[in-house]
């Protein structure tokens, strides 16, 4: 029998409900959520039930145990983010996400996979060739575009320089109005042709020229390059059926966005956290220079650096790049004592669960050393959960954790990135958790190998 105690939450306005104050400080009206209200928080958005959900069991009790009551939330059926990337694996549900998923996961083999360690690398010391020592630049930026070059290279293995700063352009345009979502802004510009929408949809059409040009060029050509948008055109499913160009196209763009934003974001904190932590890069160094000794490292290196993946997963953890995963409810079901009805939308604040006190010593401390496996498998499942979980887990977590290991071996070889004197770092939490104003460093260039780290 379902519960029927409600929980409490923030009443919020009363036409509005709590959206106001979400839109003013997100991170910090979910911590208070949890602070003031427990586990479970229920609360408004307009006309909409949301219910926040700040303990692992519940997180893996909807992930998991109980995942097939639950579909992607409302905002993943917004007008924009459809038209950005469609039925992808990130918007679709059913049996037609699951039909997707199967003909996607062979091109995430771990095994395939490896083989793209050789371009991130080689993409970085291209990077590299370019900084200078004491100069300043925006980590963010240049990340933002590193990731982008070699999700480019893997996907399609087509260097694409000459409409660069067209995607570039046209991605800038793209993310803009998800930095107003929760707004009355935002459900004009998805809904009613404000200047906003016109600007979006024009965007969204330079990048399906692009996209649909390279799949067709190679459908024709029925080239394999050993990159995942010829895994993705070879796939058939058990019925032997293959994915059509939209099918394909949506899948790309998927890939494209999120395939280079969450390692780029991941690498830009973390290099925010090791500029302020001498201990933690000391460490880093050390590590780098037992095992590679100066040579550029290799997807082989993986199991020999330790630390280095550490510093990713504790910068994932304190700025999880998806700093919340949402549901819908499908029927009515009970958690935690409380009664929650079929349509209310969920959401898993990772940021807040991920630096909750109960799970984590000094939470808000970067401790790299705390994802020793003797102290990490003491934490509950869901404590830590950056690239979602359950069936649905990311499909790209261990091509995402591969690149952002080589590129900070990579870069920490040749420079240090200090903080750039008067430069405030802000969190910009939008559709992903950003900086506000990017990251600017000083770049200081390392000796060579073999001298004192």
């Amino acid at each position: 029998m379902v519960a029927a105690l409600v929980p409490g939450g923030p009443k919020g306005k009363l036409i509005t409900g709590v959206m106001p104050e979400f839109n003013r400080d997100s991170l910090a009206f979910m911590e208070r959520c949890a602070r003031e209200f427990g586990d479970v928080v229920r609360t408004r958005f307009l006309y909409l039930s949301a219910y926040f959900l700040f303990h692992p069991d519940h997180v893996e009790q909807v992930l998991v145990t109980n995942n097939r009551n639950f579909i992607k939330p409302r905002p993943f059926r917004a007008p924009f983010l459809q038209r950005l990337i469609g039925k992808g694996l990130l918007t679709s549900d059913g049996e037609f996400w699951r039909r997707q998923r199967r003909l996607a996961q062979p091109a995430f083999h771990r095994d395939r996979t490896s083989a793209y360690g050789e371009t991130m690398v080689a993409y970085t010391e291209r990077m590299l060739a370019s900084w200078r020592d004491g100069e300043t630049l925006d980590a963010h930026e240049e990340l933002m575009r590193l990731t982008q070059d070699i999700v480019v290279r893997t996907l399609f293995n087509a260097d694409v320089s000459a409409e660069q700063n067209e995607i570039v352009e046209s991605l800038g345009v793209l993310a803009r109005p998800f930095e107003s979502q929760a707004t009355l802004r935002w459900i004009a510009d998805n809904r009613l042709p404000t200047a906003g929408h016109r600007r979006f949809h024009r965007a969204a059409a330079r990048l399906d020229k692009i996209l649909y040009r390279i799949i067709a060029e190679r459908r024709a050509s029925g080239e394999d390059r050993g990159d995942l948008l010829s895994m993705l055109l070879a796939a058939r499913d058990e019925d032997g059926t293959r994915m059509t160009d939209r099918q394909l196209r949506d899948e790309v763009m998927t890939l494209f966005l999120a395939g280079h934003e969450t390692t780029a974001l991941a690498l830009t904190w973390a290099w925010h956290l090791l500029a302020w932590n001498a201990e933690a890069e000391t460490k880093l160094h050390a590590e780098l220079e037992t095992v590679l000794g100066g040579r550029t490292p290799t997807a082989g290196d993986m199991p020999r650096l330790p630390y280095c993946e550490w510093v990713v997963k504790e910068s994932l953890r304190l700025y999880p790049p998806a700093y919340v995963v949402g549901r819908e409810a499908v029927g009515d079901f009970e958690i935690g004592g409380y009664r929650v009805p079929a349509g209310a939308q969920v959401f898993m604040p990772t940021y807040v669960i991920q630096r909750d006190p109960r799970f984590y010593d000094e939470p808000s401390e970067f401790r790299p050393e705390r994802w020793r496996e003797e102290t990490a498998s003491r934490l509950p499942r869901y404590a830590y959960f950056p690239f979602g979980g359950g069936p649905r887990l990311c499909i790209g977590q261990a091509f995402a954790m591969m690149e952002a290991v080589l590129i900070l071996a990579t870069i920490a070889q040749k420079f240090r990135l200090r903080p750039a004197p008067g430069h405030r770092v802000e969190i910009r939490p939008a559709l992903s958790l950003r900086p506000r104003d990017g990251v600017r460093v000083l770049l200081e260039k390392r000796a060579e190998r073999h001298q004192s780290v």
